[in-house]
């Protein structure tokens, strides 16, 4: 007897939708940013809070919102997020000073925190195990393509009209997902539970702590100053989570999921990967603007060959995963990453766009091939009573692996570009390239420096993602076992998590 949501493909189409907004959101506004600072007035720091607020808002609150949908409803909790996205996104598209901006942007955090781990945890729980490895290849190839797509689609807007547009965009995708998602979309929970008040606030005052100490560290330093407050407060915060939850008799967060191979074994070789790739785009768009010369749109467009070698990945995957298992395409996924970060170390000011064009495919399908293998695999661990909260644990953590890529990679680029800029340049001109670049006026052997410092030290950037890959498939090798849904479920009923 046919069991299966008979409308779970278009429930489908509207997790894509909830998703693909969160993914335009903050790609098309990193394109707006110069725009934006120079007509509001925005300082540096007024530049960096507009940026960061969103993601310390919603690190923060992702585990406290993934156990919120297991014990209200997904659906509910989800469309709530969407909602307060959308009239965050409508504010924001009428904001005239940087503090509005902040403002608007907190709020949008905390509709992304909302909306993230349900879109995930309904997933899992509409389609069965058959079926779930397809569905998650098109759930990460529509947010590829909005990865690649977003950054085009600002410069766009940006154009023709102005960067408000870039947040009024995402109210139409937000209207059509919370309009699809009441007509199609079943409600699902899990049992109920007590509240968790205290885990709630440790979890969301560590991860907005570590989140903040590592967005920091090029700035201040890991362990200097407030740094070093910060870090202790992240510490102390983290701690008492991991213990209370391992002894309240209602825990927000199923900590125990840890000691199944696949979801240990998935989500840290993830995280790794999150901390490789953290800074490629930033990198890359830097490369193609300032070294190559080229347009925000043009350099958007330079993503394509990424977005296309992705989606054949996803389809090729979700054919193979029943095959081969899914350690096998993790480990090969990552594998064919790890050498597009390779070929990457090799570019020089007179590469040109071809060697970067192969890498992106080869890193499109890679990711295609790894990154839906192991998230179906760590996420077929999870019960469904949890999935909520077992899907927030997975993003909460690869949200730190992110953040941590970005400040790891953004600092060794900056000091790799200032220590291979001749002694006696100008100090804007060892800052960035852009600084570098904007001081020029003309001056080619400075312009020709300034590219070859960069490209030397975005070598230096892309060889140490090449080996957070490695060790990412490495982990997933040793750790990550193929079994079937009997094997999954026994560790599970072994560490309480069946209802």
């Amino acid at each position: 007897m046919e069991t299966r949501n008979p409308r779970r493909w278009w429930i489908l189409v509207v997790l894509c939708l909830s998703s693909l907004v969160l993914v335009v959101d903050s790609m098309a506004l990193t394109v707006a940013v110069p725009a934006m600072t120079a007509d509001i007035g925005a300082s540096a720091q007024d530049t960096q809070w507009i940026l960061d607020s969103y993601i310390l808002v919603f690190a923060g609150l992702l585990l406290a919102s993934g156990s919120l949908g297991d014990r209200f409803g997904r659906r509910k909790i989800m469309i709530i997020g969407l909602l307060l996205f959308g009239a965050a996104s409508l504010a924001a598209s009428f904001c005239a000073t940087p503090g509005e901006v902040v403002a608007a942007r907190i709020a949008m955090g905390v509709g992304g925190a909302l909306i993230m781990p349900s879109t995930l945890s309904i997933l899992i729980t509409v389609f069965d195990e058959t079926e779930r490895g397809r569905a998650m290849a098109a759930w990460g190839s529509v947010s590829m393509l909005g990865l690649v797509g977003s950054p085009v689609l600002g410069g766009v807007l940006i154009d023709h009209f102005s960067w408000h547009s870039i947040f009024f965009i995402n109210v139409p995708v937000v209207v059509l997902a919370v309009l699809a998602g009441l007509i199609l979309m079943p409600e699902s929970k899990g049992p109920w539970q007590k509240p968790d008040p205290l885990g709630t606030v440790l979890s969301a005052v560590g991860m907005t702590a570590l989140i903040w100490w590592i967005i920091e560290i090029p700035q201040h330093g890991a362990f200097g100053g407030r740094s070093a407050v910060t870090l202790v407060v992240a510490g102390a915060a983290l701690a008492g989570f991991v213990v209370w939850e391992n002894v309240t008799p209602a825990p927000m967060a199923p900590l125990a999921l840890f000691r199944h191979r696949n979801f240990s074994g998935g989500s840290l070789s993830l995280t790794l990967v999150q901390i490789g790739n953290g800074g490629l785009l930033l990198v890359l768009t830097q490369y193609l603007q300032f070294v190559l010369g080229y347009s925000p749109v043009k350099a958007g467009l330079a993503f394509v060959p990424l977005a296309v070698a992705a989606l054949v990945g996803n389809g090729a995957g979700a054919k193979l995963a029943a095959r081969t298992g899914n350690r096998l395409l993790v480990l090969t996924g990552m594998i064919v990453m790890a050498s597009s970060f390779v070929l990457l170390t090799t570019v020089s000011p007179d590469t040109g766009f071809t060697v970067p064009a192969v890498a992106l495919g080869l890193l499109g399908l890679g990711a295609g091939l790894a990154m839906p293998a192991a998230v179906g695999a760590l996420m077929g661990t999870i019960a469904a009573e949890q999935a909520g909260a077992g899907s927030a644990l997975n993003d909460t953590i690869q949200q730190a692996g992110t953040a941590l890529g970005i400040a790891i990679l953004g600092s060794l680029l900056s000091s790799g570009f200032a220590r291979e800029m001749p002694a006696g340049t100008p100090e804007q001109a060892k800052r960035s390239i852009g600084g570098a670049l904007a001081l020029a006026h003309g001056d080619t052997a400075l312009v020709h420096t300034a590219r070859a410092a960069f490209t030397a030290s975005m070598s230096t950037t892309f060889t140490v993602s090449a080996v957070g890959v490695l060790a990412a498939a490495l982990l997933a090798a040793l750790v990550m076992r193929d079994g079937d849904a009997k094997a999954v479920a026994a560790p599970a009923e072994e560490a309480g998590l069946t209802a």
